[in-house]
């Protein structure tokens, strides 16, 4: 039998997901959680075969929860299944240590064989989610930033507005607001503080 605990901020998601996974004998919930420091909690307590996560959550995300069940030693696989299938939900759960990552419109056949074969140890992708790996490894290198927009990312990193960090650099806040745009585009992502967690991963901000 697999032991596993459901992590996801939604109520009902958990309630449809335990119903699920208690009708077959093969399986049994021991726990639930609704964000990553419960999760942490349920899987200090019950040590699950499987963490069955989502990503974006209250308090603490998916990613930064993978990262620390990984630091706390624990045995636990990890099976992503989220709503969100972009480059910048993908590859950092990935990085972090996530087994699989699927979809939240996954058959229940299908969710069922990935969480055995993440209890196997085995990798699990949905197409959708495979697909845009493959489109990831095989494009070309993104360009590369600018100084200037890495200065105005350092800027919003620590806390700036674009009128704040236009100050700063003795240009007009509709000449940040472009930078950050350019910068987006880059580093494939859609908003201010998943630019600065990818420029930060990559290492194009100092860590203080």
């Amino acid at each position: 039998m697999i032991r596993l605990i459901v992590v996801d901020d939604h109520p009902v998601v958990r309630d449809g997901l335990r119903g699920m996974f208690d009708g077959d004998d093969r399986f049994a919930v021991l726990g639930e959680a609704g964000n990553g420091r419960e999760a942490l909690a349920v899987a200090r307590a019950v040590d699950p075969d499987v963490v069955l996560l989502d990503l974006r959550m209250p308090e603490m995300d998916g990613v930064t929860t993978i990262r620390a069940l990984k630091a706390e030693g624990s045995r636990a696989r990890v099976l992503v299944l989220t709503t969100y299938d972009t480059d910048s939900d993908v590859l950092p759960a990935i990085k972090a240590g996530a087994t699989g990552y699927l979809l939240k419109d996954t058959p229940r056949e299908d969710l069922f064989r990935a969480v055995a074969a993440a209890h196997r140890g085995e990798s699990v992708l949905s197409p959708a989610v495979a697909g845009r790996l493959m489109g990831t490894l095989r494009s070309p290198a993104k360009e590369p930033l600018s100084q200037r927009e890495v200065e105005v990312l350092g800027l919003i990193a620590r806390g700036c507005s674009n009128r704040e960090a236009a100050g700063r650099l003795f240009i007009s806040e509709a000449t940040v607001k472009t930078h950050l745009l350019h910068a987006y585009a880059k580093l494939g992502v859609r908003d201010r503080a998943a630019a600065v967690a990818t420029a930060f991963e990559r290492g194009l901000l100092g860590s203080d």
